[in-house]
């Protein structure tokens, strides 16, 4: 894929690069976390090296309570602001009193309606007067985002989307929570490496992929539409 024309140093490190490009669009630069292991390292970086950088999540309704502890705890460790995006209540009604609250059970359509409501369309408020969306995205993570560029045009939202932990494996990720004791998720160390919502996410085995436990009833691409490149 060809990297989108953009005055910013593709092989600066990654705390260079975000501090590129909050001085080239400042205030425009936004860090969408669902508090994953990858988003609490960069919650970190753009912490321990004040970065202007906006941070926000997309509250669904229907997380862990492992998840709301986490968000607290971050708030508080960091005394950053993290602002939080819910689902239209008007929109998520309907669909519920029309589908059922787990209809997202019988088909991929349903689950990604679900989806569309409760991720997505936050998702483009919480991204609206910005122009770089900050992600934790990594190459690791699925076949799906293994060509996935440092920096892109995204093209769900049209902003120039930059994945600054592309290239970091597990074991860097880790390496980073150990040395700067970084916060996360307790239910990582029950055996869920990938979390997102409580009905959407199960234990994964040793022998299994990482996100094997997203969506696990569904033999479909294991994305939920925020991410489509």
């Amino acid at each position: 894929m060809t990297s989108p024309s953009i005055p910013f140093n593709l092989h600066s490190n990654y705390v260079t690069a975000l501090r590129e490009l909050c001085e080239l669009y400042p205030e425009q630069v936004i860090f969408t976390s669902s508090f994953g292991l990858e988003d609490q390292v960069l919650t970190d970086i753009i912490y321990r090296n004040n970065l202007k950088v906006k941070i926000a999540t997309l509250d669904t309704g229907r997380l862990f309570p492992e998840t709301y502890d986490l968000i607290d705890k971050t708030k508080s460790k960091y005394g950053i602001k993290i602002d939080t995006y819910f689902p239209d209540t008007l929109s998520l009604e309907k669909f519920v009193n029309n589908q059922g609250m787990n209809s997202i059970f019988k088909s991929v359509e349903d689950r990604k309606t679900c989806c569309q409501i409760r991720k997505i369309a936050p998702l483009f408020r919480a991204l609206e007067d910005s122009k770089i969306w900050v992600t934790g995205l990594r190459m690791d993570q699925s076949e799906n985002r293994s060509n996935l560029p440092r920096i892109e045009i995204d093209s769900l939202s049209g902003l120039y989307k930059f994945n600054p932990l592309i290239s970091w494996s597990d074991a860097d990720l880790n390496e980073y929570v150990k040395k700067h004791n970084v916060p996360i998720n307790t239910l990582h160390k029950n055996g869920y490496p990938s979390i997102g919502c409580a009905p959407c996410t199960r234990v994964v085995s040793a022998d299994e992929h990482p996100r094997s436990g997203r969506w696990w009833w569904e033999q479909s691409s294991k994305e939920c539409g925020l991410h489509k490149g």
